[in-house]
């Protein structure tokens, strides 16, 4: 056999072999497959979130709790509601600009009305509102 004859005994193979491939059934087997995988990893992810986000603001409001007890040694006492965090962050005892996991302030009241003996720092959550359930419940210095 001449090398003309061998090549033309191997096209055909050739030929086949390239027209396999996926059939779209296969496809989109795949792509659910993917898809639903993506959307269990989605869930897992996204309620891990919402936890840390949780678990930041009340390491934030534990912060605040120290930055306000250093704020009592130094002058003698809690500030007032209208002086708020921000004296605070003017006596040099915490950073300035601190707001919660959603980028809402931090609401602080002395008297509180939790802690009426003393004073109350809150997160209002996610949708930054009063009352609220999940994340968006309400989160108060202990």
């Amino acid at each position: 056999m001449t090398n003309m004859t061998m090549l033309s005994h191997r096209r055909p193979k050739l030929a086949l072999a390239a027209q396999r491939g996926m059939t779209l059934i296969e496809i989109m087997v795949v792509i659910t497959i993917l898809g639903l995988i993506a959307a269990a990893v989605a869930v897992n992810v996204v309620g891990q979130l919402s936890d840390a986000k949780i678990k930041q603001a009340k390491t934030d409001l534990h912060t605040l709790e120290n930055c306000l007890d250093l704020y009592k040694v130094d002058k003698g006492r809690y500030p007032t509601s209208d002086e708020g965090l921000a004296a605070v962050v003017a006596a040099g005892k915490c950073k300035a600009g601190l707001k919660d996991p959603w980028q809402h302030d931090y609401v602080y009241m002395y008297p509180g009305q939790v802690h009426t003996d003393s004073y109350d720092i809150k997160s209002y959550g996610s949708d930054g509102q009063p009352g609220g359930e999940g994340e968006n419940a309400d989160i108060v210095n202990q």
